[in-house]
């Protein structure tokens, strides 16, 4: 079997069985002990497919039933291969693909208005009860903040946003815009907490309806609005501006124009906190599964690419923090609860095995690349101005303990 001849080079931990199409037996192991996984290939075209175009085809397999795990689960066997990613990665076919997708990034990530909000449908606009089966009650949809171990993924979505809040220096009565607003927790959280006026922006009409009405039923829709508007629609004036999340649908030929329209919305001393998914390796492309069933339009950029936008618009960075394994642990932890769920979502949220296999390869494959891969998140602090936040980072602890976060425990 040509798929085992592959493997076979390039597994040095762990044990791998494929059973292929005719139920013979190819036991592949590695040099280092680790995770012992079998996978059946069900039809011939599967396993030539696989070794083709694996980035795409092994998704699709899995999906489509056409791959099965009869020895652990699909997270074991993603972690397996993570923990091989290294010689995968160098194989020639992905070498290849990863050059094809550096060349059509540009054209895969253009998202002008209009095609931006198909794109964020595609994704955010399913079934409203879906999300409430794997993440907290407040839907924060985004990497948490564990400050200690064994912490629950409650708290730590908690402490996540007071981390933000504390960069930025909130005051009461300031106007803050939220770039990408989800379902409002962020928003609802500082308009309370805080005493802020904040305005939310969204492309997502089920996530408009949904934080409009917790605005409304939390009696504070005098002071938290929510808006179905590309944020380069937005006017007005701004204090404070948080986007979580969101920039990762923005697109690399974007960058510019996304932080000309942040210069332009904050006032002269205003701050903003830009919480998304990075990458830890020169630009790249997206992976050609995720691209295409889960998050049409999205890239996970790298530093030097949002800095040099930056820079270019002529903004201050004034703070930059990393978290690495904040998120393998929060999907950990959405992966559980929908395994846990599995059955409602197919009963109540109405959607069939294809699609939740297709969400468990989503949710598996997410966490092993913060585990073993390239993927991370950047928390970057702008400014207008450099004296707009305080010499040091001290008034960041001090906001944190106040909230009752001990952020020199988030180690990871």
């Amino acid at each position: 079997m040509l798929l085992a001849k592959v493997l076979a080079r390039i597994l040095g931990e762990g044990r791998l069985t494929i059973i292929d199409a005719t139920g013979r037996s190819h036991c592949l192991t590695g040099a280092k002990p680790g995770p012992a996984v079998t996978m059946r290939i069900h039809t011939w075209w599967t396993g030539i497919r696989l070794v083709l175009r694996p980035r795409l085809a092994f998704g699709e397999s899995y999906t489509d039933g056409k791959l099965t795990v009869e020895h652990g689960d699909i997270y074991d066997l993603l972690d397996l291969l993570g923990r091989n990613i290294a010689a995968i990665e160098a194989t020639p076919v992905v070498r290849w693909s990863h050059g094809l997708q550096k060349l059509l990034r540009t054209l895969e990530q253009y998202n002008p208005i209009g095609r931006a909000q198909r794109n964020v449908a595609h994704h955010y606009d399913l079934n409203d009860q879906l999300y409430d089966f794997f993440l907290d009650p407040d839907r924060q949809y985004s990497c948490a903040y564990f400050t200690t171990p064994g912490e629950s993924l409650e708290q730590a979505q908690i402490d996540k946003q007071r981390h933000i809040a504390a960069k930025l220096l909130l005051k009461p009565g300031h106007r803050v815009l939220d770039i990408g607003s989800g379902w409002g927790g962020m928003g609802l959280f500082l308009s309370q907490r805080f005493g802020v006026d904040v305005t939310g922006v969204t492309l997502s009409k089920e996530q408009h309806t949904v934080s409009s009405r917790r605005a409304l039923e939390g009696g504070v829709a005098d002071r938290v609005r929510f808006k179905l508007l590309d944020y380069r629609q937005e006017a007005g004036r701004y204090d404070r501006i948080v986007s979580v999340g969101m920039f990762e649908h923005v697109g690399a030929a974007h960058y510019v124009e996304y932080f000309t329209k942040v210069k332009e919305l904050l006032v002269d001393d205003g701050v903003m906190l830009l919480h998304s998914i990075s990458r830890m390796e020169p630009p790249g492309g997206t992976n050609t599964w995720l691209r295409k069933y889960i998050f049409p339009g999205g890239y996970t950029p790298a530093l030097s690419e949002v800095l040099a936008a930056i820079e270019t618009v002529g903004l201050w960075v004034t703070d930059i923090e990393i978290l690495r394994l904040h998120y393998a642990e929060t999907i950990r932890h959405w992966r559980a609860r929908f395994q846990a769920n599995r059955e409602r979502v197919k009963q109540t949220a109405g959607y069939d095995e294809r699609f939740c296999r297709m969400w468990e390869f989503y949710l598996a494959g997410c966490e092993v690349s913060f585990r073993y891969m390239n993927q991370m998140v950047a928390q970057i602090q702008i400014a207008k101005r450099q004296d707009a936040v305080p010499m040091t980072r001290d008034y960041m602890t001090e906001a944190e303990r106040r909230e009752g976060v001990a952020p020199s425990m988030a180690a990871e």
